[in-house]
């Protein structure tokens, strides 16, 4: 057995048996050098009942010594010991940290490689698109190449803001060489902002409406900020942009008061503030009598002449009062310790809110400017309240309308209703002491030289009928909040005789209609959805094949973005109102064609066809006129276009909204403010007689 042990362990360095009087019995090779050395059994056996072991340390090697007793019948008859070497041990341990390193040292080496790669493909590679798209921005001002991909979103959006920057900074230098070479009086952000310094010379600015320029809203767990649909937004925001200053506003909302400070302010735009905004809250009921009742079922017809009753409601009136008193408090709330501030008062919701302030701040210098048409003094004579509407209006320094017609309108309306004097000459009026202006200023869209420049390719109208299944050579548009005054039920309706009369154009043409419900609480309006959408399901269900419509009728709220392609991509454009003051539509669709191409046909009811005299100018209340422009519309040779969108593009940029609000801010400014309230302003306190 002790040769087969001798043979079989390569770690057992030697073993011995001992009987149970110490004697050695039996040992191998490898026990005899150590037999001296062992420790002594003698009295070991009670050292231990069955086994022991121990590490020794013999000429230098390190031992394991396993020693066990050995029993019989009549008890212990003896000992084993074995002796290992223990070296292996150690030598395990370092084999086992050498090989742990080698496996350890492979896979850092292989991660390394696999997040170099990551890294490249993933970082590197998108960074370096990222890099290549701004250095095209950078060169040329914009670039061709493919956007970067979305991890690099927030940085795209930061780069696009610097480059907006950049090149508008280029496009105003190029300009200003541009208007000391040739003296043009060309206005641009820039020499708006310049001229507002030098006119208001440290004086506040504060421009005061219904509709806020910012809404701040819920999309899920987030906040989102959009800018509602409105005209008055869209005139009057490049200029507060431009000017800074202070815009107070209905905070409608419903994240709004989430995202406002203790005074009910927040600074907008949001990517890139530059002026603040100023809430107003309001009941359900507030606005309910106060938009929906008086502002919107009383002076909204009223002073459209479109064929709908204006209604009047003793409980309208109250909250029409309740909520202009309000906006007066925070209009002198936000210019406490401002000394002569600037306020433009905007549109019919605040007809009162000019005498409210000014009764309060003298030193205030007011304006209103009325967005909307102002009839004549026999239909205006319907309010119960005319007079109270007429003498808040007075309260101010300069009243505004669009066209000169308006303004004819709103003095021979107070001339009828008040004791006033009015000079026709300067027209102005002077009531209770004090006197107003009033002028037209025809209000525009921020459209400058470099707009002039031709644009990027348009999206084709077949790539946009595409995404709704329909198939077209030609697009009309029209883009309208869903409103009585804008005659599209007419609108379809010439298209129908169009197709009538020119039955070639079936299958080829089709009319968009971007139409964005608005004011759906108030009946009047919720059937005018219906009628619309009635009457476009009738016109395409005499007309419709399996891949083509005559009409499409998108109803919703479209963005500025959302809109932009369908102006590039239509042949014609459709502004067919009733009784418009200005439609800033019109003006939006010339500003898309960078081509100089596509036709206008325009409502001679609208205040923009007394500047776009190119349009195709119609009475949308004659069918077959309408008809006849479209057809013309759309054969009208290529050179004429061109004649006619470039006279129009160039009209725009003359009159574009940085010049209507030099021109009202200049005019403001220049008001004459008296020292001490004259004796006859306390005539001002009784009220209209």
């Amino acid at each position: 057995m002790i040769d087969r042990v001798n043979r079989s362990s390569s770690r057992l360095a030697g073993l011995a048996v001992y009987d149970a009087h110490d004697s050695l019995i039996a040992l191998t090779a490898g026990y005899e050098p150590l037999r001296g050395k062992m420790p002594e059994y003698r009295g070991r056996q009670a050292a231990f009942d069955t086994a022991a072991a121990s590490f020794l340390r013999i000429d230098g090697k390190k031992l394991y010594l396993y020693q066990r007793i050995l029993s019989g019948e009549s008890g212990r008859v003896g000992m084993l010991a074995a002796v290992y070497d223990a070296g292996y041990i150690d030598r395990q341990i370092v084999g086992i940290w050498k090989n742990s390193f080698i496996r350890w040292f492979v896979q850092a080496l292989v991660i390394a490689l696999v997040t170099l790669l990551v890294i490249r493909w993933s970082i590197m590679r998108p960074l370096n698109t990222l890099v290549d798209w701004m250095k095209d921005i950078r060169t040329h001002g914009q670039s061709r190449r493919r956007p970067p991909p979305a991890f690099f979103e927030p940085l795209k959006q930061e780069v696009d803001r610097i480059a907006e920057s950049i090149a508008e900074a280029r496009a105003t230098a190029a300009e200003e060489v541009k208007l000391r070479a040739t003296a043009e009086a060309i206005w641009t952000p820039e020499r708006l902002k310049e001229e507002m310094r030098q006119l208001l010379d440290g004086r506040a600015l504060v421009a005061v409406s219904n509709r806020e320029p910012y809404m701040h809203v819920h999309r899920g767990k987030s906040v989102e900020s959009i800018v509602p649909a409105s005209g008055l937004v869209t005139a009057m925001e490049p200029v507060l942009k431009a000017c800074g200053g202070i815009w107070v506003a209905a905070g409608m909302g419903d994240a709004d008061r989430e995202t406002v400070d203790g005074q009910d302010t927040v600074r907008v735009p949001p990517e890139d503030p530059r002026y603040t905004l100023r809430r107003v809250w309001m009941t359900k009921e507030e606005e309910e009598g106060f938009y929906y009742g008086f502002s919107n079922e009383g002076l909204w017809p009223l002073c459209h002449v479109a064929h709908a009753r204006p209604t009047f409601r003793i409980e309208d009136w109250r909250y029409y009062q309740q909520v202009n008193a309000r906006f007066a408090d925070a209009v002198v709330e936000v210019i406490d310790g401002l000394d002569q501030p600037l306020i433009l008062v905007q549109d019919y919701h605040f007809a009162l809110l000019p005498r409210l302030i000014k009764e309060r701040r003298p030193d205030a210098r007011v304006a209103i400017f009325w967005h909307i048409p102002w009839p004549n003094p026999e239909s205006f004579g319907i309010c119960p309240w005319q007079k109270d509407l007429l003498y808040g209006m007075l309260g101010a320094d300069l009243i505004g309308f669009h066209t000169q017609y308006h303004c004819n309108n709103f003095l021979e309306t107070v001339d009828r209703a008040l004791e006033s004097q009015i000079a026709w000459e300067h027209f102005s009026v002077r009531i209770a002491g004090h006197s107003t202006l009033v002028k037209p200023f025809p209000i525009s869209i921020a459209f400058t030289p470099r707009d002039l420049e031709p644009g990027e390719s348009p999206t084709t109208a077949a790539e946009l009928l595409k995404d709704h299944g329909l198939k077209a050579e030609l697009v009309g548009i029209g883009v309208d909040r869903i409103d009585y005054t804008k005659g599209i039920v007419e609108r379809f309706l010439a298209i129908e005789r169009f197709l009538e009369r020119y039955p070639a154009y079936q299958g080829r043409f089709t009319f968009v209609e971007l139409g964005a419900p608005s004011r759906t609480h108030i009946k009047r309006y919720a059937d005018m959805v219906s009628e619309v959408e009635s009457e476009a399901e009738r016109i395409n269900w005499r007309f419709k094949t399996k891949t083509w419509k005559p009409i499409l009728f998108l109803k919703k709220h479209h963005s500025h973005q959302e809109i932009q392609p369908w102006y590039r991509a239509a042949q014609v454009c459709l502004v067919t109102s009733l009784h418009d003051g200005m439609n800033l539509v019109a003006k939006e669709y010339i500003a898309a064609r960078g081509a100089n191409d596509g036709a206008l046909v325009l409502s001679r009811f609208a205040g923009a066809a007394r500047e776009m005299r190119d349009a195709l100018i119609v009475n949308p209340y004659d069918i077959e006129q309408t008809a006849e422009s479209i057809r013309y519309a759309l054969e009208m040779p290529v050179s004429e276009q061109a004649e006619r969108m470039q006279r129009m593009r160039q009209q725009l940029v003359s009159h574009n909204i940085y010049l209507w609000a030099a021109d009202l801010i200049r005019e403001l400014s220049a008001v004459r403010l008296p020292i001490k309230p004259p004796a006859e302003h306390a005539a001002a306190e009784e009220g209209p007689q």
